[in-house]
Order: structure tokens, then C-alpha cells, then sequence
């Protein structure tokens, strides 16, 4: 593949999560390991979040010492920026401005990872900009309600990839108004997550959540409310330790004590997920340490069929541990040992038993699919060749 010049846009140095940071230096490492000149900028009016101290302000100082510190680890040290769109003068950190608008205009393709990089007049000198969606159903809900700004914003894109492998074909029920989507999903650098320790006999299922959700992505269509949640869907399945006659453990922080009260009850442990947040090599090693994922999936992922899949129970896979998750519709596509979809009690119970009777074949059944499904260079290469960079 002939080099070329590839800027990665995204948001984590304002939201400095460990799921969040892996899911974007994924895409940094996959492109460089294709031989491509990599740049990752933050060019945003949204204001930052420091974990360390859980606000929300202008100060962009913990976003810049960890970009640098990942620069420097990764290997794009002299090809990152920070700029504070919300402040007078665009500040930078990294890359000053003059260059980060010379990178735009040269810039062979531009990733708008998770669609969340709002457009400026400096970006839009590129007509190569990506739209690459972690997160379907809404924004095709808004196309199909007339939106207008959603509706120009996503046709200023070069071309539209989402996770929502069913999005834009008869399998998903929302119209796509003429706009292309096209398959994709989260690139995985397996090498980073592979190891060769098995689990501890004491291990369980693990997962880590986000609870609480503001709401703002809930949405309706056709008279029917579609949540941008997962604690309906753990809520129905509060029972699958019961059923599967082991516990589980999430990390999240369930603020309501009697629903946290009814989860301890039906044999689900808790870890508070603030370390392992904050710092994403305790993340991964709290992954590599799992016998393996239980998760569900976000209401609207589901009822709506999007083939979506996690990113995070794309790591769980690259760790050689078998993930045990909610069917949105991705079973359709691929599948393999190490990967039980579900839709019942029932499901969770056989495929925990499974699991326990063969473990070494379902954890090395869970990196082949890794390899074959979610590996960097793959998924890129793929995604770049489509739109045809």
C-alpha cells in the first residue's frame, strides 16, 4: 500500500477514559503498521475532562501531558496536537495551528473517529474527511426524521463507515435517505492485548460499564423510545449468574442502592471502575485477568438489529478470553468458538457451561476470531480501500 498521509481526529485527551484512549491509539498503531504517515489532533470546542479531579473546564493541561506522554510511547511524538477551539486565539498544545491547517489541507484522509469532530472552516479545506460511527441508530434516526443539521453534517463526509454492520440494508428498519454506509468495526492491534497466562482459577466474567447515562442520546422513532443505555438490558438479565451458577463481576457504580441490592442478590460482584478509568494499563490487565466477558448491549443497538458489536469485547476476544454477549445481529455476520451470543437465560447457562468444559478451546477460539474479524491492519487496509484512499 503506497504511504500516505493520515490524520486521526477524536477526543481522547478531553475525555481521557482507558476505553476510550485504547479504542483511538488502536487506529494510531493499526495505520502505522500499514507504513502511513500518522498525525492524531484534538481540535474541538468542547471542554475537557480531568479524571483527577472530575471537572469539566477550559484548562486543557492534563489533556496536553497525556498526549504527550502516548506520543511518546506510540511513537507519533512530533505528530499530535491539542487545540482549544473553545478559547480566543485557538490555543495548541503539540502542533501550533499554522501546521495542524497545513496538515489539513495535505492530509490524504482524515478519520473522524466515533463522528464526534464537529466541522471548522480550517477542516473543511479537506474534502477527504472519514465518518467513521461507534455508536448507530441514532443519527440514521435523525436523517429519517429530516434534520437538517444532522443531514449536512454527514454529507460534508467523503464517505460514512459505521459498527452498525446491518445500517443502510434491509436487516436494519431505519431508511437510509440515499446516504452509503458502509460497513466496519473496531481495528484491534492484537499484540497489545495477548497474552499467555491463563486466567486465575478464582476468575469470573467481568465487564465494565457506564451506568448512568445523561439521556441526550435517547431518541425516538415510530412512537417507541430507544435508550442509549445498557442498565435496562443488565436489568433483564439480572438473573444470568443465577442461571449460569457462577458469578459475575461488573465495574461500574450503580448509584440507587436497592438496584445495586438486587444484583448482589442474584450473585453479580462490583468493582469500582475509577482505577481502572483512569489508567489503561490496569484496564487491560483487569481484561487479561477476566475468565472472560458477560455484557449486554445498549437498548437501541438491539431492538433496532444493528449488527453492532463493542469495541471493548473486541479486546476481551484479542486476551484470548470468550465473550458471552447480548445478540444485536452480528451473529449473522461472523461468529466463531469463543464468541455465544444470547437472547435468553437459557443461552448465558449453555454457553458459561461450555465454557467451563473447554476453556482452552474457547479461549483459543476467542483470539482466532480476533484475528480473522478485528485485526488492525485488516479492518483498516479494508476501510481505507473503500473509500477508496
Amino acid at each position: 500500500m503506497k504511504r500516505k498521509r493520515i490524520i486521526a481526529m477524536g477526543f481522547m485527551g478531553s475525555c481521557p477514559i482507558a476505553g476510550v484512549i485504547w479504542q483511538h491509539l488502536h487506529y494510531i498503531i493499526g495505520l502505522q503498521r500499514l507504513g502511513h504517515e500518522v498525525y492524531y489532533i484534538e481540535d474541538s470546542a468542547r471542554l475537557p475532562y480531568n479524571p483527577q479531579t472530575f471537572e469539566v473546564n477550559n484548562d486543557f493541561s492534563y489533556a496536553a501531558k497525556l498526549l504527550q506522554q502516548l506520543a511518546r510511547t506510540f511513537h507519533f511524538s512530533s505528530r499530535w496536537s491539542f487545540c482549544a477551539r473553545y478559547l480566543p486565539g485557538f490555543p495548541t498544545a503539540g502542533l501550533p495551528l499554522t501546521r495542524i491547517r497545513e496538515l489539513y489541507r495535505s492530509a490524504d484522509a482524515i478519520l473522524n473517529i466515533c463522528g464526534t469532530q464537529e466541522f471548522n472552516d480550517d477542516l473543511l479545506a479537506s474534502e477527504r474527511i472519514l465518518y467513521i460511527e461507534s455508536d448507530p441508530g441514532v443519527e440514521q434516526i435523525k436523517v429519517d426524521k429530516g434534520v437538517a443539521t444532522t443531514i449536512d453534517y454527514l454529507k460534508r463526509h467523503h464517505a460514512l463507515f459505521t459498527f452498525g454492520e446491518n445500517v443502510g440494508t434491509s436487516r436494519f428498519p431505519v431508511p437510509a435517505h440515499g446516504l452509503k454506509w458502509l460497513p466496519t468495526r473496531q481495528p484491534v492491534v492484537i499484540s497489545l492485548w495477548q497474552t499467555r497466562r491463563a486466567p486465575a482459577a478464582a476468575s469470573v466474567f467481568t465487564s465494565i460499564a457506564n451506568w448512568s447515562t445523561s439521556g441526550l442520546k435517547d431518541i425516538e422513532w415510530h412512537g417507541e423510545n430507544y435508550l442509549w443505555s445498557k442498565s435496562k438490558e443488565f436489568l433483564r438479565f439480572i438473573a444470568a449468574p443465577s442461571a449460569a451458577g457462577e458469578s459475575f463481576e461488573l465495574a461500574t457504580d450503580i448509584g440507587e442502592a436497592k438496584t445495586r441490592a438486587k444484583f448482589v442478590q442474584n450473585h453479580w460482584r462490583f468493582r469500582l471502575p475509577h482505577d481502572l478509568s483512569i489508567d489503561r494499563n490496569t484496564y487491560r490487565s483487569y481484561i487479561r485477568a477476566s475468565k472472560g466477558e458477560f455484557t449486554v448491549a445498549k437498548d437501541q443497538y438491539v431492538r433496532l438489529n444493528t449488527a453492532w458489536f463493542s469495541d471493548r469485547s473486541a479486546c476481551y476476544l484479542a486476551a484470548g478470553r470468550p465473550v458471552i454477549t447480548q445478540e444485536t445481529g452480528f451473529s449473522s455476520i461472523y461468529h466463531g468458538d469463543g464468541l455465544f451470543p444470547f437472547q435468553s437465560l437459557e443461552e448465558i447457562s449453555e454457553a458459561t457451561r461450555r465454557v467451563r468444559a473447554e476453556y482452552k478451546r474457547y479461549s483459543n477460539g476467542a483470539l482466532m476470531l480476533a484475528h480473522e474479524v478485528f485485526d488492525a491492519e485488516k479492518v483498516l487496509r479494508d476501510l481505507l480501500a473503500r473509500a477508496n484512499i
